[in-house]
Parts: structure tokens; sequence; C-alpha cells
């Protein structure tokens, strides 16, 4: 049955999921890169986006392993593809992860500005849905044939998604910086009222890995 995750997001101890003032040389905002010290060095990273067969192993590893798993649809927010806002100026741009993008699925990006679909190295395709979170999410499901759909972020859009209860898991990663200013991941979002709860918290030397799951999912309502 397909579910719908949250993987590898990460947050600061002030609760930001990124830094402020996105930009070319500023994919997570400033100083973002420092949420994600526990996630690059892993051997899942390294694998996954640069094809290394070193990294580390261990919790860290584990838990970005499991957010590939059974993976067959992701949703991403516009600025998880760019960092342009408004209407499309740029059509060469392609995304930030070069020709071969480590989705290797469907991924549905959230806009307000049709684009016609992109065709990627590796088995990835971008498409652009400018109908919602909803729609997004019925095409995602269809496309995953039976697999799990992964909300890539950033942290506006899983909220959207959260005051839906439309997200059945939830993997966040604390790492221990604090950031000062960005974009808060629960911002006006009561997850206890919205019935999620915690189900595993395992702490490694660089992050505290948190799993909430929805008590009454969209899953467990489906079967």
């Amino acid at each position: 049955m397909t579910r719908v995750r949250v993987d590898s997001f990460t947050i600061s101890l002030d609760g930001y999921g990124a830094g402020p003032e996105q930009s070319l040389d500023h994919p997570l905002g400033v100083n973002g890169t420092d949420l994600h010290q526990w996630l690059f060095p892993t051997r899942t990273f390294q694998q996954t986006l640069f094809g290394n067969e070193d990294g580390t192993t261990g919790i860290d590893d584990e838990f970005a392993a499991r957010g590939f798993k059974n993976i067959g649809a992701w949703i991403l927010g516009r600025n998880m593809f760019s960092p342009s806002r408004g209407p499309w100026e740029d059509m060469n741009w392609k995304g930030w992860w070069g020709d071969n993008p480590p989705y290797h699925v469907p991924a549905f990006i959230l806009t307000h500005h049709a684009r016609h679909f992109i065709e990627m190295e590796g088995g990835t395709t971008f498409h652009f849905v400018t109908g919602g979170i909803r729609e997004a999410l019925d095409r995602a499901r269809e496309a995953a044939g039976g697999k799990d759909v992964r909300i890539g972020g950033g942290a506006n859009t899983i909220q959207q998604f959260l005051r839906e209860g439309l997200i059945d898991e939830l993997h966040f990663a604390i790492s221990p910086v604090l950031l000062g200013s960005g974009e808060r991941l629960f911002e006006g979002v009561d997850l206890r009222a919205l019935g999620y709860e915690c189900v595993e918290c395992v702490a490694s030397e660089k992050a505290t890995h948190v799993v909430l799951r929805l008590k009454h999912s969209t899953a467990a309502r489906s079967s």
C-alpha cells in the first residue's frame, strides 16, 4: 500500500530546515549546509550523489538508506528544483543536481507557473504541477505504481502536507547547530492535534533521528 513519507529532512536546534536568502550560491540558504554534516559523509549520500563506493556506515547511513527504499515518486517544492521565483525565465535550468539527479523516478514540482516536463538521465522525469498539493499527490501516487511517495521538501511544502494530514510518516534529523533564521519546519503546525506521534528516536554522534507517524494514516485507512 502506498505511503506518503518524508525522510532525512534536517532541522537545526532552533527548528530551521533551511537558512535564509536561498540563491544560486546558497542552495540551502545561508549556512544551510551546516545542517547536513550527519548526511554528507554517509555511504548512501556518496553513492547516490557522486557514485562513490566509500562513505560512512552506522546509524546515520541506515537512516539515509531507508529514505530511498520503496520510493516510486517524489514531490518537491519549487525551490528544491530552482532558486528562481515567478515565471520561468531560464528554460535551460534543469535542477540543482546536473544531468543525472538522485531521484531516478518521476518527481513532481509544485509551482504556480506551468512548464513542460523534463526527462533527465537515470530515470528522473520532472513534472511541473500548478494545481496544488492534492493534484501533485494524486499524480505521484499513480506514477509510484504501489510504491511510496516521498515528499522531499522544503519546509513550506512539508507543512502544507502535514496540515492536511497527508503524510503517513516523517523522519527528521535534529542537527546540533543553530541557524538563527530561515524556514522553520513546524511553523504553525500542531502535530499533536493532527494525530502524529513519535515512534522512534535514535541518536548518533552528529544528529538525533526522530520518526513521527500519523496514528490513523491514509495508508491505514485504505487498507
